[in-house]
């Protein structure tokens, strides 16, 4: 798993490359909710991530709660049509905003709410 982090107009993307599974789900936790601070606004670039197990799904649980407790705002791009699956079965696409690309997450993030 990989992690590089931009900022831009004051948002910070994370671009993730890999799994997210049980291996790897500490790491990317831990890098995630770092970023989380007091209205914060962060958009995650899940393109080339192809897998995430239970423990991605808990990352994104856990990142969601923190986000709203401190106010910030998350938008997730690039998920796969697995990854996207999932996710809407288990619910968790209430959760957050999705966009179709950079461009289009840099205009809601500014706006949209978890």
């Amino acid at each position: 798993m990989e992690i590089n982090l931009k900022n831009q107009q004051d948002i910070c993307i994370a671009e993730l490359t890999g799994d997210i599974d049980g291996q790897t789900s500490s790491m990317v936790q831990e890098k995630l909710l770092s970023l989380l601070t007091f209205q914060s606004r962060v958009i995650l670039n899940l393109t080339e991530v192809e897998y995430m197990s239970s423990a991605g799904l808990r990352v994104l649980l856990n990142l969601y709660k923190q986000a709203e407790n401190q106010g910030s705002k998350i938008i997730l791009i690039g998920l796969s049509e697995d990854v996207k699956d999932v996710m809407e079965v288990t619910g968790f696409l209430n959760f957050f905003t999705l966009s179709n690309n950079l461009e289009t997450a840099l205009l809601e993030v500014n706006t949209t709410s978890n």
